[in-house]
């Protein structure tokens, strides 16, 4: 039969005490200068060391070679009152919890009135003291405020606030903390070591996570475990199997199918928790956990060590990995998420239900932070058209005013599908048709509204009067609308448009619309990676500019003004913005800017020209066209 671990390593001196240096140093610096007053307070969660700092003070108290800060451990008091030793007659430990009452206080000022029978002092420490009745204080309250000279007193308690305030103010109150992890692992090593014990990778954090910063508790696991190995040997499976916490093999595959949006996945590591006996209210905690780290990883990078403790290298590998994935925002969204859940769970009857409902709620998409503009269907033969109106090249689209300024107003068509890397091809969006005696001036507003915006340089249209320009080319009437008498609303010969979306080289490479829409959909973090390399650089692209798309591993910001556009190329910032995509998405691109069209794409005076340098000569053969006042061929 062996004596408990936490009884065999019980600290002597204050130097053995850890974790609570800011307690240890000034009680230490007081004995060493005999400035000790009669009565202390010790506060703090329980196994943090209060009643063994209690017994240190007591043994430094009564040494012989007082005083002293570390006892000599020879004299018949620091014998008696060491670990393993049999007590001294000076030193009254009592439990408050069961000697809480005024007849017990009287006993206490009875036995303090005599001297010591050996050492200096006659030292009373009382355990729990927040059990003590008002009444027992109030016995207690004259002897404390003025006590004999050989009389100490030292009060423990997890409660401090419940001991009554004529009694506090009457003490020198130290709290005591838990413990941190690392220092705790570290003294775990040591006494594994010492016991000839052989700990596998990954056991420690689980012993510290289940002792919760105790160090009584955190040795009271480890000397169960201790109790169980194999050959001497404590293995990461069997902790996991006695301490009840969920395999990180789980977590993992729970946590790649959220990534990869796998429901089938992630029901699977549900079934197998549940049928393989865990409880499902530790699993969401143990996820909880591991959502957190993650997110400490996304957000510190490299430097997230110290707030992770010791994780094998290769569990901290696929947690970056992770991390990387889901993103900071992704991530932050399912701690919130899991952590509501794990609210309901409590007293809750089916618990695999809720469960299952909390992975139900994290496969589903983030909801954005706006709607999308309600708008017409894409163009037919342009793929990717939705894209680009879902994207960050979606700004307010101005309404062209129809002739005369008393018609409907229709909103001109956005210059370039920017997100796909598409051609420039010119889309007028359907509006309601107009009364038949207006049909021909809409008809040419929205013909001349599309080769403006094509074109970049579209003619000047008065407000509210007649559009100024060069007279327009007869084609037929719309089909489905009746032409008016006289109207002459004709559409533009089919050989002067150009060539269809897959004769112009069909769409974008799936690899860059993917990568633009997941710039898209996490650009805060690129601004944020931004701020923190160049705060210049997150100031003048942060509430000036939108994401747009990748062509030719470029990357395209789209900027509303060309002074803008200007300061962006010439201040440096493509690099920086560069790297911050590097350091939050992993995507090697080039940064340059573009100026926005009249529609928040691409276009302006320059724009459609570095558009259409990037995106191909097809592009650029209808931007001219456009600058001649050629019709563009309109989409539908």
């Amino acid at each position: 039969m062996t004596t408990a671990l936490y009884r065999r390593y019980r600290p002597d001196t204050f130097q053995d005490v850890i974790g609570q240096e800011h307690v240890t140093a000034p009680l230490m610096a007081a004995l060493g200068a005999d400035r000790v007053t009669h009565a202390y307070l010790f506060s703090g969660p329980r196994g943090c060391g209060k009643t063994t700092s209690a017994r240190i003070l007591a043994r430094c108290l009564n040494c012989e070679q007082f005083p002293t800060d570390t006892p000599c451990g020879q004299c018949p008091s620091c014998r008696d009152l060491a670990t393993g030793g049999p007590g001294s007659l000076d030193v009254v430990e009592i439990d408050a919890a069961s000697h809480n009452g005024v007849d017990d206080a009287r006993d206490l000022r009875e036995r303090a009135s005599f001297a010591p029978a050996r050492d200096r002092y006659k030292i009373f420490i009382l355990d729990e003291a927040h059990m003590v009745t008002p009444q027992g204080f109030n016995a207690l309250l004259k002897l404390v405020e003025e006590p004999p000279e050989h009389v100490k007193f030292i009060f423990a308690t997890t409660e401090p606030d419940k001991v009554i305030g004529t009694i506090r103010s009457r003490t020198h109150h130290y709290p005591f903390r838990l413990v941190p992890p690392d220092i705790l692992e570290d003294y775990l090593g040591r006494l594994c070591q010492a016991e000839g014990i052989g700990v596998g990778p990954g056991v420690f954090p689980l012993v510290v996570r289940a002792g919760g910063g105790s160090v009584r508790d955190t040795l009271s696991v480890m000397d169960q475990l201790i109790g169980g190995a194999v050959d001497g040997e404590v293995d990461y499976q069997r902790a996991v199997a006695l301490l009840g916490y969920t395999d990180t093999t789980l977590l993992d595959s729970c946590v790649d199918a959220v990534a990869a949006a796998d429901g089938a996945g992630v029901f699977r590591v549900v079934d197998r928790v549940v049928t393989s006996g865990h409880d499902p209210r530790r699993f969401v905690e143990d996820l909880l956990q591991r959502l957190r780290d993650l997110l400490v990883i996304a957000l510190a990078g490299s430097e997230a060590g110290p707030a992770l403790g010791s994780l094998p290298a290769d569990e901290l590998s696929r947690m970056e990995g992770q991390a990387r994935t889901i993103g900071a925002a992704g991530l932050s969204r399912a701690a919130d998420a899991t952590a509501k859940a794990l609210d309901q769970m409590v007293g809750a009857t089916s618990p695999r239900l809720q469960v299952e409902l909390l992975m139900a709620r994290l496969l589903l998409p983030a909801e954005s932070a706006a709607p999308a503009p309600q708008s017409a269907a894409p163009a037919a033969g342009v793929p990717g058209r939705s894209d680009g109106v879902r994207g960050g090249a979606s700004m307010p689209q101005r309404a062209v005013p129809s002739a005369g300024g008393g018609g409907p107003q229709q909103p001109a068509a956005p210059a370039v599908a920017a997100s796909t890397g598409m051609p420039a091809v010119a889309t007028a969006w359907e509006g309601p048709p107009a009364p038949a005696r207006d049909h021909d001036a809409a008809a040419s507003d929205q013909l001349r509204a599309g080769a403006g915006v094509a074109g970049g340089a579209a003619a000047p249209q008065a407000v509210g009067g007649a559009p100024t320009g060069a007279p327009e080319p007869d084609r037929p009437a719309r089909p489905g609308h009746d032409a008016a008498p006289g109207s002459m609303a004709t559409r533009p010969p089919a050989q002067d448009s150009p060539p269809s979306a897959p004769e112009q080289g069909g769409s974008a490479p799936a690899g860059g619309a993917a990568d633009a829409e997941m710039i898209r959909s996490r650009w805060e973090e690129v601004l944020d990676a931004a701020k923190r390399s160049r705060r210049a650089t997150w100031a003048l692209v942060g509430p000036n500019s939108q994401p747009g798309g990748i062509s030719g591993g470029v990357f395209q910001v789209i900027f509303t003004g060309q002074g803008l556009v200007n300061a962006f190329e010439n201040g440096g910032h493509g690099p920086v913005l560069a790297q911050a995509i590097r350091q939050a998405l992993g995507l090697e691109l080039e940064v340059h800017a573009v100026l926005a069209g009249p529609q928040g794409g691409p276009g302006g005076a320059d724009g459609p020209r570095e558009v259409g340098a990037r995106l191909g000569p097809a592009a650029g053969t209808a931007v001219d066209r456009g600058r001649a006042g050629t019709p563009v061929a309109r989409g539908r």
